[in-house]
C-alpha cells in the first residue's frame, strides 16, 4: 500500500492542464521543494469548486496543499502568491514553451529548487521583449547545468584548444563544440556565439539565431530524440 504524504503550503508554478472526466483536471505542477508533481484537482470545473480555477492559471505562483499517494497528488487547496504575470504575443508564446521543456525535461518527485527559482526569475524576464531570445537561452544553458548536462562552451571537444571567435562549431552533446564540417548536417555557430553564452554576455544578433538552433539540437539529444511541440505549433521567429 502506498505511504500517503501531506504537503501544506508548497510554492508552486502549473506547467499544464489538461481535462479529467466531466469536471476535473490533471495538472503537471513544478514544485520548490519536491520537484514536478502531477496532481489530480477534482471538481475543478464544478459549479462550486473547492479550489477557484483561476487560482491556477499559467505563470502563477501559488501554494498548494497536496496529499500525495504514489505517483500521483490530490489537490487540496490552492492560495495564490503575489500577482500573476500577463504574459501576451512572443512572451506568451515562450512562456508556454518554457513550461513543455520543464514537464519534459524534469522527472517527477525530483527536486531542484534552484530550477524552481531560476524559472520564477525567468518569468519577469520574458516581460522585456527586446531580450526575449536571449534571455531564453540563457535560462535553457542553466537549466541544463542543474539537471546535470552542463555545456562546454570554452574548449574545443577534440583537440582541447580554446574555442576561435571566428571560427563556426557544431555541438555534439555527448562531447562538447567541434569544427564544423562542411559536409555534416545540423546546427552551427560561431565560437563568439559559444563564448557569448559561457560568459553571459549578449552575443551579436546573427548569433542568437544560430545559438536557438544549436540548443534545440542539445535538447532535442536529452529528450531522446523527441521534439517538443512547441516548437512546432507555438514558436516565433525570435522564440524557442
Amino acid at each position: 500500500m502506498a505511504s500517503v504524504t501531506r504537503i501544506e503550503a508548497e510554492p508552486a508554478f502549473v506547467l499544464h492542464e489538461r481535462p479529467y472526466r466531466e469536471t476535473s483536471a490533471l495538472l503537471e505542477v513544478l514544485t520548490r521543494d519536491h520537484g514536478r508533481i502531477g496532481v489530480v484537482a477534482r471538481g475543478l470545473r464544478a459549479s462550486k469548486p473547492r479550489v477557484q480555477r483561476g487560482t491556477l492559471r499559467p505563470f502563477q505562483c501559488i501554494a498548494l496543499g497536496l496529499r500525495l499517494s504514489g505517483e500521483m497528488a490530490q489537490l487540496l487547496s490552492a492560495e495564490t502568491l503575489g500577482h500573476p504575470l500577463h504574459l501576451q504575443g512572443d512572451a506568451l508564446r515562450a512562456g508556454l514553451y518554457v513550461n513543455e521543456l520543464l514537464a519534459r525535461m524534469i522527472e517527477r518527485h525530483d527536486p531542484h529548487p534552484e530550477v524552481f527559482q531560476r524559472y520564477a526569475q525567468l518569468l519577469t524576464e520574458l516581460q522585456d521583449a527586446g531580450v526575449l531570445a536571449w534571455n531564453l537561452r540563457r535560462f535553457e544553458r542553466d537549466v541544463m547545468a542543474m539537471l546535470g548536462f552542463g555545456l562546454q562552451l570554452t574548449h574545443e571537444a577534440n583537440t582541447g584548444a580554446e574555442l576561435d571567435p571566428d571560427v563556426e562549431y557544431e555541438y555534439r552533446p555527448e562531447q562538447g563544440p567541434c569544427r564544423s564540417n562542411a559536409l555534416r548536417a545540423g546546427a552551427r555557430c560561431r565560437g563568439s556565439a559559444l563564448i557569448a553564452l559561457e560568459l553571459d554576455h549578449t552575443p551579436a544578433i546573427a548569433d542568437i539565431g544560430a545559438l536557438r538552433l544549436l540548443m534545440r539540437g542539445i535538447i532535442q539529444h536529452h529528450l531522446g530524440g523527441r521534439e517538443l511541440d512547441a516548437w512546432r505549433v507555438l514558436a516565433g521567429p525570435s522564440n524557442a
